[in-house]
């Protein structure tokens, strides 16, 4: 390969959704940027995904990923807060694809395991291994810590037959 390829990871939240952005040259990973957008907890919950939206579509513009990968929705035993984060998720989804990006997405075990070697780990854990994986990497939050676990975790599978279902599901 002798092409980067440039992956937006995403992990949606109605309050903070966290971006990392990472450079991937073959087996090669270079941290590029990460950060959070966030919405007013005051407004009401469209003004607060136009929020999201305008945020997330600043964050590409700058950066200029060629493919996205998004964190699926875990269902919890709150459903209005599942129903809020799969809004959140909405547009964590619609800003990459309205830019023409393949998007890849992965359940949070799977970003776990590709990252730390267990499904069931903790931010702590997320944080430690990104800053293993990629010494340069900055992060303000556990937030983005998790966006770049999950770019991370696109840029293991991307060539992989798993990582070719995902963005074959994501396509269909």
């Amino acid at each position: 390969m002798t092409e980067t390829t440039r992956i937006i990871g995403i992990d949606p939240g109605l309050r903070r959704t966290g971006w990392g952005v990472i450079d991937v040259l073959g087996n090669s990973v270079r941290f590029v940027a990460s950060g959070i957008v966030t919405s007013d907890g005051e407004a009401d919950l469209a003004a607060r995904l136009v929020q999201l939206h305008d945020g997330l579509d600043e964050v590409l513009h700058r950066h200029q990923p060629h493919e996205a990968a998004i964190e699926q929705t875990f269902v919890n035993k709150d459903a209005g807060a599942t129903l809020k984060l799969g809004q959140a998720r909405g547009i964590a989804l619609l800003v990459p694809a309205r830019r023409g990006l393949v998007i890849a997405e992965y359940a949070p075990n799977a970003v776990k395991k590709a990252i730390v070697g267990a499904g069931h780990a903790d931010k702590s854990q997320i944080q430690m291994m990104v800053k293993v994986l990629m010494p340069k990497a900055t992060f303000e939050s556990a937030d983005a810590a998790d966006a770049l676990a999950i770019a991370m975790t696109h840029a293991h599978h991307r060539g992989s037959a798993a990582g070719r279902l995902a963005r074959a599901a994501a396509c269909s």
